[in-house]
């Protein structure tokens, strides 16, 4: 298991800033010190995803003092490759070993469901940063579980709702064959009403496309529809644009060409479309202190990633300084995270009854721009969007 302590700030490694050290002779109640545990795939093909919600994090630290709610704090991040397996492991070791206050992520939905249970039966506040399977959204919902995202198929009930006000009749749909693959396409089919021309779901180590390309050109849609994420995306993508099919059959997709993803995928995304809740052009004065703050100190442009992970940081901020730091009351603590009483980086935000976010949903193009690819956000697609699993959730009390 590849893990990263961090030492005293402001000292800041270059794959994250650390800040604080932990403290156990804290007053009774009153955090002195606080510590983080951090879960997320920081090597192997979508290490970059964990990488940027790691900077997003610990952006937000060293804009404030390594703290937060005035608390000094520590992070101490875990590597889960996106393995469940590995995830767990490094629950448990946060849980027992570090003995941390606060949880987030991990990632990967099939990873989240593996640490979840272990997480919040230790009543561990935990934060998932980036998506969330419909079963904690709806009828294994936890007080403790908090996301700073969205439910899985959110972003993608965007695009299906676009294509359906489209007119769109026939599409195709593809996503790799894990948890999140199927909820993504779920949530497509959930606002498309038109006729699937094709369902595919490809193993999680496939990174040749050509057979799944192939099929498209037979079968003929009006548009192809997929969720890859990270070097999965990069594949498809370069693979679809280089078949020619992109030229009659358009590529709409979500979570999947962004800013970890954009600029190796290069031309051959010109002219795609996507929705998310998140983009880096959104104008709002906390998205522009976010972005100008998150270039001057990494050198590049943050995600969605590194959005929700920076938000994750100032959902914990404002909680815990609304409670004078007394992470230990539980319920106090649950009660200041429901109230979501931060500026979000996406700006429309707030919890639902769930604790998953009820927020708007763009729809985003890839345009050539001075001699280069670059994303940027259209419309409003679904404003103040709730997850389609809340209903479901009978909230217990912390």
């Amino acid at each position: 298991m590849f893990e990263l302590k961090f030492r005293k700030y402001p000292v800041a490694p270059a794959i994250a800033l650390a800040v604080g050290t932990f403290f156990s002779g804290a007053v009774p109640g009153h955090a002195q010190q606080l510590k983080i545990g951090f879960i997320a795939p920081l090597s192997g093909t979508v290490a970059v995803t964990g990488k940027q919600g790691l900077d997003g994090f610990n952006l937000f630290l060293d804009m404030n003092g390594g703290k937060l709610g005035g608390v000094p704090a520590t992070v101490v991040a875990k590597d889960d490759q996106a393995k469940p397996d590995l995830g767990l492991q490094a629950a448990n070791e946060l849980i027992e070993r570090d003995k941390v206050d606060v949880m987030v992520g991990p990632f990967f939905s099939s990873v989240i469901m593996a640490a979840y249970k272990p997480i919040t039966n230790a009543k561990i506040p935990m934060i998932g940063p980036v998506g969330g399977p419909s079963i904690i959204a709806g009828k294994q919902c936890s007080p403790y579980y908090f996301s700073t995202s969205w439910q899985n198929e959110e972003p993608h009930e965007a695009m299906g709702q676009y294509l359906q006000d489209k007119g769109l009749k026939r599409v195709y749909i593809l996503a790799p064959n894990y948890l999140a693959g199927k909820e993504t396409l779920n949530g497509f089919k959930r606002r498309f009403k038109g006729e699937i021309a094709g369902e595919v779901y490809t193993p999680l180590n496939q990174l040749d496309f050509a057979a799944e390309i192939a099929q498209i050109r037979q079968v003929k849609p009006e548009a192809v529809y997929v969720f890859y994420p990270g070097g999965f995306a990069i594949n498809f993508v370069k693979q679809y644009a280089q078949s020619g099919v992109s030229k009659d059959i358009p590529l709409y997709s979500a979570s999947s060409i962004d800013d970890t993803t954009l600029t190796a995928i290069g031309d051959a995304a010109s002219g795609t479309f996507q929705t998310a809740s998140y983009h880096r052009d959104l104008d709002n004065p906390a998205n522009k202190r976010f972005r100008e703050a998150f270039v001057k100190k990494f050198g590049y442009e943050p995600s969605f990633y590194s959005a929700y992970s920076y938000d994750a940081a100032q959902l914990l901020d404002a909680a815990i300084k609304q409670v004078g730091g007394k992470v230990a009351d539980r319920p106090a603590l649950i009660a200041a995270l429901e109230q979501a009483n931060f500026n979000s980086v996406r700006g429309n935000f707030k919890f639902n009854h769930n604790h998953f976010p009820i927020q708007d949903f763009y729809r985003l193009e890839v345009v050539e721009k001075d001699g280069k690819v670059e994303q940027v956000s259209r419309e409003v697609v679904l404003r103040d969007k709730s997850d389609a699993y809340a209903h479901e959730c009978k909230m217990a009390k912390p």
